[in-house]
């Protein structure tokens, strides 16, 4: 169940792996993996999009926090340093293995029950559109155990109420170190409420990222 947010706040419930600690003996195979970034994050993204080999079998989404008036440049900024597919997908579009998925300009991006890509105008969510709890927590309930949730640098507290709803159903959750962070308020909200079970920086992240088996 989530925990409360009290000052001081509470000790999690569970203490996450660190980049200390040893790497997993086995680890899970899983079919998507979902990143939220916002302010400092850019640089986080380009880390782990270069990490991954073309055999990576993943599908990749992607919420940034741009703003919705802004032509987006981080398709080609991302397509540059990333050996993947990457791409803005419309609405109904198909989750594709191997390929990376960044959500539009001022649209939410969720993920449907048949696995298809859907796009919403509707209200912001902490003040952004596209939001990173919309994301996670639309994935949460159709990948489930195949679901991993990575939440990079940003100044507000999206992505930490998608990351419980991820581990609710059974996904997995890393977070980017908040010394490591641009901007650490993001990850070190996620990490206050217990709902982290990994918790690396960047370069740590994308090791382990680009480790993953592959899932078919």
């Amino acid at each position: 169940m989530p925990r409360s947010i009290v000052q001081p706040p509470d000790p999690p419930a569970h203490t996450p792996a660190t980049d200390t600690d040893a790497p997993p003996a086995a680890p899970r195979t899983y079919d998507l993996v979902v990143i939220g970034a916002s302010a400092g994050g850019i640089e986080a993204l380009g880390v782990l999009l270069l990490a991954l080999p073309a055999r990576f079998s993943p599908a990749v989404m992607i919420v940034m926090h741009l703003p919705a008036e802004s032509p987006s440049y981080l398709v080609p900024a991302l397509a540059h340093r990333c050996a993947l597919p990457v791409l803005e997908p419309d609405a109904g579009e198909s989750i594709l293995p191997g390929r990376v998925h960044v959500a539009p300009p001022g649209y939410h991006m969720l993920v449907e029950v048949d696995r298809t890509v859907a796009l919403s105008t509707d209200a912001a969510v902490r003040f952004s559109r596209p939001s990173i709890d919309v994301l996670f927590e639309s994935a949460a309930p159709v990948y489930r155990e195949r679901l991993l949730a990575i939440l990079l640098s940003g100044a507000n507290d999206d992505g930490a109420a998608g990351l419980e709803r991820v581990r609710a159903h059974g996904g997995t959750a890393w977070v980017q170190t908040p010394e490591s962070a641009g901007a650490p308020e993001m990850p070190r909200a996620a990490i206050v409420r217990g709902a982290a079970d990994a918790v690396y920086n960047p370069e740590t992240l994308a090791r382990r990222l680009a480790a993953l088996p592959l899932s078919f």
